[in-house]
C-alpha cells in the first residue's frame, strides 16, 4: 500500500504570482453572490396582431350595356292616378281629364324656385277652399325644353314632380280631393287640375 503524497507547499515567490494570475483570471461560469439581488424577469412581448387578409376589389357583375337605375322611382302622376283610388265622381272625373269641367282659378308656378312656390301654393290651396272653389290649375312648366335655374334650382324639372307629393302632404293635403294632369286645352304635362273637397 502506498503511501499518499502531501501537496507541496509554495513558496513565498510561488504564492506571490498565483496570487496575481488568481486576480486576473476570469471565471468560466460565474456564480451569483449570495448578497446580489435577483434578476427582474422582463415582461413578455405582447403578442402582434395579425394582419387581416387584403379586401378584395370590388366588381360588379353584368355588361356595360345594362340600364341604370334611375333615382327618381316615383312614377308619373297621370300613372299614379291612374292606379291609385279615385276619390271624386267618376263622371266628374272623366269630364276634368277632358277639360270639360270648369276652371274657376288658376296659379302660375313656373319661374320660382322651389322655397319659393311651396309656400304660394300652400296659400293659393288654402284661400280657394275657403272660398268655395272646387276646380283650381296648378300651372308648373314641362322642365323638358331648356335648363331654367330659376324653375329648378336642385335639378331639371323640380316643380313638377313636387307639386303633386306638396298637394298631399299637410296643410293642404286634407283640402285635396282629387289631382290630375291637365288637359291639352289647359297646359298639358305642364300643369294640375286640382279639385278641392267643399268647403264646411
Amino acid at each position: 500500500m502506498s503511501r499518499r503524497r502531501e501537496p507541496r507547499r509554495l513558496n513565498p515567490d510561488e504564492a506571490e504570482l498565483w496570487q496575481r494570475v488568481v486576480e486576473h483570471a476570469v471565471p468560466m461560469h460565474p456564480a451569483r453572490a449570495p448578497d446580489a439581488p435577483a434578476p427582474v424577469p422582463q415582461p413578455a412581448a405582447p403578442p402582434k396582431k395579425p394582419v387581416p387578409p387584403p379586401i378584395a376589389p370590388f366588381a360588379i357583375k353584368g355588361s356595360r350595356s345594362e340600364p341604370r337605375v334611375k333615382t327618381d322611382t316615383a312614377p308619373p302622376l297621370s300613372q299614379q292616378v291612374s292606379q291609385g283610388p279615385l276619390a271624386m265622381d267618376h263622371k266628374a272625373f272623366t269630364k276634368m281629364r277632358r277639360g270639360k269641367l270648369p276652371v274657376e282659378g288658376r296659379i302660375d308656378l313656373h319661374g320660382m324656385t322651389l322655397d319659393q312656390a311651396q309656400p304660394t301654393l300652400i296659400n293659393y290651396i288654402m284661400g280657394s277652399q275657403a272660398m268655395g272653389k272646387r276646380l283650381v290649375l296648378v300651372i308648373t312648366g314641362k322642365g323638358g325644353r331648356k335648363r331654367d335655374r330659376n324653375e329648378w334650382h336642385n335639378g331639371h324639372g323640380a316643380l313638377k314632380r313636387q307639386v303633386p307629393h306638396w298637394l298631399r302632404m299637410a296643410p293642404v293635403g286634407a283640402k285635396v280631393l282629387q289631382v290630375s294632369e291637365a288637359h291639352q286645352s289647359h297646359g298639358g304635362s305642364g300643369a294640375y287640375y286640382v279639385y278641392l273637397r267643399r268647403n264646411r
